[in-house]
């Protein structure tokens, strides 16, 4: 579980300016064979035919960076190995697309047909686990345009990767159907064009994606982190995390699912009117136009410092009224509502501007020298600077603790057990409950970080989550994890 070296991941051509999913033969001595013949085995039980391809995308944890992908910035997430599994075929003569998941009590079956299908999302509560995967379907069917064909799909679903953890779940199953359906549509594989695409396509279940969850799940390689850049284009730069450290997830089982819920979207709402408050204090015609922290750093040529400089000038309030922001930007009330608030957050009455915007721009800071440590320590490794790493992550979760205010009392509780065992660690993903991604110095350490973990804080969860995670000594919540390789294509 410790990061070294730079591996290559199999299943990554790459041609002039571009990386392709190859098509791989899955072999009998890969980690996740038996759990592809198992899905296989499914597939077989359901239609009565073998699949034609296996899918598999990773989730995520991203180890700082956190809720600054969708203003513009940089973030550096690795792949871990829980991932979503689909078994594909095309459904002959058929434009039907039949969905069965491996766990059929737990989630139904859904067919629908390709011509005609819709996404149709509840009132209230989450989407249904298939609107997920006719995201990805929708996604290439735009991209294509008049290139589409509605060539139906049998498809079976696996997954490990913790539902409303933190660890992209969701955005793993978008991506894996977009894949998939790229695939049968004969498109050309290129990582950076099905990472936009999926990205880009989270909108029809209402979640303003910045990209950092598509992009590692394409992009990731094994035995490192990756410095994932949205602007001007999306860029991935492998980083080599240091040698020796180990890094652990912890599930705090504190759920929550960011498309069922406004926060996540109005903390993008929160930046986009902190940057397009500031564009019209630096006196931009287009300000109504500059909707990411970037753009204005960069409309403005502005470093860190100043930009940090200018927000605690102009944004002086510690909340805002609707009537605050109507009388700086010039906009009537039906304005704010039907232009710069979305569907699922027009019932906001007040607004933290300069917290929102602090945050990024630090935390966009955090990362520029995160990865800056790390490539100095693969030239000359030195505690001392291992040891800031630490302390970025410490300062990125007390961030978004008391900034952004997307932490929750049992994320709270697994910071405090590592705080005391000197361990750094932050909550990671959206927030709001989920998980922690911590960094140990070695895997001893790590070893022994889990069992206080299972001792001090999963031994004590209420009866039902005992009974769900006890007999697995809780190894599916809490575990170390080594940064793996996106998104992969098997065929049969």
């Amino acid at each position: 579980m410790t990061a070294n070296g730079n591996g290559t991941a199999p299943g990554l051509d790459t041609q002039p300016g571009i990386e392709v999913v190859a098509q791989q033969k899955l072999q009998p001595d890969s980690k996740i064979y038996d759990r592809v013949q198992k899905l296989t085995a499914f597939f077989a039980k359901e239609y009565g035919v073998e699949p034609e391809f296996i899918v598999r995308v990773p989730g995520r944890v991203n180890i700082i960076g956190e809720h600054v992908d969708y203003c513009g910035y940089s973030v550096l997430p690795m792949a871990v190995s829980q991932s979503i599994f689909l078994a594909v075929a095309k459904n002959p003569d058929s434009s039907q697309l039949q969905l069965r998941n491996i766990e059929e009590a737990k989630f139904q079956g859904y067919d629908a047909d390709l011509k005609t299908f819709r996404i149709e999302l509840p009132k209230s509560g989450g989407p249904a686990w298939y609107n997920y995967f006719l995201c990805g379907i929708k996604g290439v069917q735009e991209q294509l345009a008049s290139k589409w064909r509605p060539l139906g799909m049998r498809i079976a679903v696996d997954g490990n990767v913790p539902l409303a953890a933190g660890l992209s779940s969701s955005s793993a199953m978008v991506s894996s159907a977009v894949l998939a359906t790229a695939h049968v549509q004969g498109m050309q594989l290129d990582r950076r064009e099905l990472a936009s695409i999926s990205a880009k396509c989270e909108q029809y279940i209402g979640t303003h994606s910045g990209g950092m969850d598509q992009a590692i799940a394409y992009l990731g390689r094994v035995g490192c982190a990756h410095h994932i850049e949205f602007h001007p284009k999306l860029k991935g730069t492998p980083v080599t995390l240091p040698a020796g450290k180990c890094f652990v997830v912890a599930n705090s089982l504190a759920q929550k699912n960011k498309a069922a819920s406004s926060d996540y979207n109005e903390r993008v709402v929160e930046c986009r009117l902190a940057t397009r408050w500031l564009a019209k204090v630096k006196g931009l015609i287009n300000w109504q136009d500059i909707v990411r922290f970037i753009d204005l750093e960069e409309a403005c040529q502005m470093d860190n410092e100043t930009f940090e400089k200018l927000i605690r000038d102009n944004l002086t309030k510690s909340v805002y009224t609707r009537a605050d922001i109507c009388k700086e930007l010039g906009i009537t009330e039906q304005e704010l509502e039907t232009k710069f608030l979305s569907a699922n957050t027009r019932h906001m009455e007040q607004f933290k501007l300069q917290q929102r915007a602090l945050h990024v721009i630090q935390e966009s800071g955090r990362v520029a020298k995160f990865r800056q440590i790390c490539e100095e320590l693969s030239s000359t490794p030195n505690q001392k600077d291992a040891s800031k790493l630490g302390l970025l992550m410490r300062q990125s979760h007390e961030s978004l603790r008391e900034l952004y205010e997307c932490s929750h009392p049992d994320v709270e509780r697994l910071i405090e057990i590592s705080n005391k065992l000197d361990v750094s660690a932050r909550v990671t993903g959206a927030g709001w409950g989920g998980c922690i991604v911590a960094m140990c110095d070695s895997v001893e350490i790590a070893d022994e970080y889990i069992k206080a973990l299972k001792r001090e804080y999963y031994a004590n969860l209420p009866a039902h989550l005992l009974e769900r995670h006890q007999p697995s000594d809780f190894n599916e919540v809490v575990f170390a994890t080594l940064p793996g390789n996106g998104a992969e294509l098997y065929i049969k």
